[in-house]
């Protein structure tokens, strides 16, 4: 017998106390080893729809709902009696009659019938009652086969055929999760896609799109995973707008972009994943730029290839920093790397040397990391003739003699220490790879928009080999650490190649769509590939985000508590709660909250670990790749957001612009984090930004 578990499952056993979710899990466990057990007590519900239903007792009030069959046991649902009878008898599970694929459909009659569907009365324009505004059905221009051919359940068909863009959200939460893409898919695309179909011979609960809401467990490993972790976290599911990038053969790099919660690491992990199946000898490299990212990406990929020793020893999941690293230590022995401060002193020492030169220190500084570091220029001449990109102050020829002076004597002085940069780690690496030496068959890099110039040369020699071998994943509206710079200039061309995720899968269209409002709807990158964020949908409603101010800390800490303790109350728990800051001045305004509300807080590092019953704290730069059903944003204050600091550093006109964008960018990532519910916090003068973020 197949024991199987639905998305719908996890979902309301997250909603139980701690006491309750521990009995379940008992009660599920010994539905695993033994349904048959003398000591499990079955009731048939009569009432229900499915005669398949049955309620299993786990104690004097909760209740769980399975679909019982000869050949399988699925666990559908748990909550207290009551409210666990009146799920059930609002649902059945059947085979789609188009697709094939076994759906837990909502039964219409038992919904209240929505605005669309409902003969309107009209409605008189006076001086006081405005005429309503027309919306125009967005799906007339199709047929009820069309719809139905997408997954839609034949019962709701009608009331798709008529929803309007006030009611395809709320439509959306009563239909399976593939229709809902498709759909929404054609309102931004005007393309209806092809459906995957199975024949009648075909297991209903075999079929790609059942298989992202019911599991098969082989064994209790597996089912105390299923119930330890949100659905999403576990089954790590590829998506079929997603699948045709992560199976797709190309002629060279590929870019894959798309607004926060599109899915652009779950491409990576199953575009790194893919690769090595279909090439058995094939070693794959899934990296990113930083360490805590790298650690988060290893626990994603575990969860996606379970026991596979064979994929685990091919492919390796480490930062490029760690992994460049690694390379030199085995080719040079360790490398003694500058620190920043070093690279300061030895500047400043070298001007002084040098009565011509009457550039600031915060120029010296900016022109070695991006420009002579940064693209490992050697000598005069390879100064003399490089594209200052994105140095907006223009120097003449005789002032580029002086400033080589200076940078020479700065690397000559690194030569005498033994010392050298994260460049020249990345530099020496590279100059010594070619296609016999690479480590690596394959390359795929997330969050790549991140990734600085000595680290792109580097990747693209680490695939030098294959035409196809890099993949990069991210989103240019993301980038806030690096200056922006030619991929193409490096030999990594993806032009032609760069593909835009438009649905969004994490995060609720009220937080998406106000943080949007953050970043231009068009960025291009200095090769000319733009992305847009335009035609970006959610899958999903929630509430609005909440913008708020105060007079002082006090006050903003009392809101913030009082969120976190109301959001508590509605079966949030703590560790689906995430508190976010600018940096770690601000950290203490975030403690304060949470203490405040009577809860334990989990400060993160670079491991990136939640810890049960405790909300996550961080800085905006850690959050980066995280998730929660509910974030706050505290400490959005004028000289916090966007930083003082960094503004009083510009060197000149371009580094100013570029604080202001990185701002903004870290903003929305710290915003992007929250799936259900946000609030965004600052004390009077507040944050310029946060008048972007509110609603026009």
């Amino acid at each position: 017998m197949d024991f199987r578990i639905s998305d719908t499952f996890t979902a309301s056993l997250t909603k139980l106390t701690g006491q309750e979710q521990k009995a379940v899990k008992t009660t599920a466990f010994d539905l695993q080893l033994d349904p048959t057990a003398p000591g499990l007590s079955f009731h048939k519900l009569d009432r229900a729809k499915d005669p398949n239903f049955w309620s299993v007792r786990v104690n004097a009030d909760i209740r769980l709902i399975v679909h019982r069959t000869a050949s399988s046991l699925l666990l559908c649902y748990v909550a207290h009696h009551d409210d666990a009878y009146a799920w059930a008898e609002k649902r059945k599970i059947e085979r789609h009659p188009t697709t094939g694929a076994a759906q837990l459909v909502e039964v219409r009659e038992r919904v209240q019938e929505y605005a669309s569907t409902r003969v309107r009365e009209p409605v008189y324009e006076t001086e006081d009652v405005p005429q309503e505004k027309y919306l125009p059905p967005l799906f007339l221009n199709l047929s009820i086969d069309d719809i139905v051919g997408v997954g839609v359940p034949p019962d709701w068909a009608e009331a798709v055929h008529n929803a309007t863009e006030a009611s395809i959200f709320d439509l959306a939460d009563h239909l399976p999760a593939e229709a809902v893409e498709f759909l929404l898919d054609y309102v931004s695309t005007g393309v209806l896609r092809t459906a995957t179909t199975a024949n009648d011979d075909v297991d209903p609960f075999d079929h790609p799109d059942a298989q992202r809401r019911f599991r098969v467990l082989e064994n209790v490993e597996e089912l105390a995973l299923a119930l330890d972790y949100p659905w999403e976290k576990w089954t790590v599911f590829l998506h079929p707008t997603q699948r045709q990038l992560v199976e797709r053969d190309f002629s060279g790099p590929v870019r894959i972009s798309g607004s926060a919660g599109t899915g652009k690491t779950i491409v990576a992990l199953h575009r790194a994943v893919f690769v090595a199946r279909r090439n058995p000898q094939a070693r794959v490299l899934l990296t990113t730029f930083s360490k805590s990212l790298a650690n988060a990406l290893k626990v994603k990929l575990g969860r996606l290839i379970g026991a596979d020793a064979d994929l685990a020893g091919r492919i390796t999941v480490q930062s490029v920093t760690g992994i460049g690293y690694d390379l030199y230590a085995k080719a040079f022995g360790q490398p003694n790397i500058a620190p920043t401060s070093m690279i300061q002193t030895l500047l400043e020492q070298a001007a002084k040397a040098d009565d011509s030169v009457r550039f600031s220190p915060k120029f010296l500084l900016g022109e070695w990391s991006e420009v002579v570091d940064a693209w490992q220029l050697h000598t005069w001449e390879d100064y003399r003739d490089v594209a200052r990109l994105g140095r907006k102050m223009r120097i003449g020829g005789k002032q580029r003699e002086s400033l080589w002076s200076i940078f020479a004597r700065v690397r000559a002085d690194l030569a005498e220490r033994k010392s050298v940069t994260w460049a020249d780690v990345f530099g020496r690496v590279t100059a010594n790879l070619d296609a016999a030496t690479s480590p690596f068959d394959f390359v795929v890099v997330d969050e790549a928009q991140d990734v600085a110039v000595p680290e792109m040369r580097f990747l693209a020699a680490l695939a030098v080999g294959r035409r196809d071998g890099l993949c990069f994943t991210g989103d240019l509206g993301q980038r806030i650490f690096q200056q922006p710079f030619s991929w193409k200039s490096l030999g990594v061309d993806v032009r032609g190649r760069s593909h835009t995720l438009k649905i969004n899968y994490r995060t609720s269209h009220q937080i998406r769509s106000q943080a949007d409002r953050l970043l231009p709807s068009s960025i291009a990158d200095v090769d000319g590939n733009a992305e847009s964020r335009k035609a970006t949908i959610s899958l999903f409603n929630g509430p609005p985000p909440q913008i708020e101010t105060f007079d002082d800390t006090d006050d903003e800490t009392t809101a913030v508590s009082s969120w976190i303790m109301d959001l508590i109350e509605d079966g949030i728990v703590p560790d689906e709660i995430g508190v976010f800051v600018r940096s770690e001045a601000q950290l203490r305004r975030a403690r304060a909250a949470v203490k405040a509300a009577g809860v334990e807080a989990m400060e993160l590092t670079d491991k990136v670990e939640t810890a049960a019953g405790k909300v996550s704290i961080s800085t905006m730069h850690i959050a980066k790749g995280l998730e929660f059903r509910a974030v706050a944003v505290m400490a959005c204050d004028d000289e916090i957001v966007p930083l003082q600091d960094r503004i009083e550093n510009v060197a000149d006109d371009s580094d100013l612009e570029e604080v202001y964008n990185t701002e903004r960018h870290l903003l929305y990532v710290a915003c992007t984090r929250a799936r259900d519910h946000l609030l965004v916090t600052g004390v009077e003068p507040a944050s310029e930004f946060l008048d972007d973020l509110r609603p026009g």
